[in-house]
């Protein structure tokens, strides 16, 4: 069984709660929730990045999920081909934490470029217990 939804958000602050929430709904309509605030927080840092550093003007972007029997991969596809880098943010630091908490509570993630322009940002979550969402 494979099952996949997407959607498309325009590039404002606002998409990223509306990237979790949808991102909360296709998850709770999958089954038990047992790592849906991982992928829910993965979600939230991977569309604030698309925001902030991987959005053309005039651009947005989209979130696709994909379940299998292996678990779920979330994907952000946005509209640059900048390279996102993850990196040890200062205790200081007020940002720069999203794709290592990405690295840390997911179970692998990685950057692809999009034809005919832009890339991906995706990370993976393998099942628990039977069940990925």
């Amino acid at each position: 069984m494979t099952e996949t939804t997407q959607r498309f958000f325009d590039a404002r602050p606002a998409s990223i709660g509306q990237a979790r929430a949808f991102t909360a709904e296709a998850l709770n309509g999958w089954g038990p929730p047992g790592r849906a605030e991982d992928i829910r927080l993965c979600v939230s840092e991977l569309a604030t990045n698309a925001v902030v550093h991987g959005t053309a003007p005039g651009h947005g972007f989209l979130v696709q999920l994909d379940l299998d029997e292996e678990g779920v991969r979330l994907e952000v596809h946005d509209s640059r081909r900048r390279y996102p880098k993850a990196r040890q943010a200062a205790d200081t630091d007020l940002s720069g934490r999203g794709l290592a908490l990405v690295a840390a509570l997911s179970d692998g993630w990685g950057v692809q470029d999009r034809t005919p322009s832009g890339k991906i940002v995706w990370c993976c979550f393998k099942a628990t217990g039977g069940t990925a969402a």
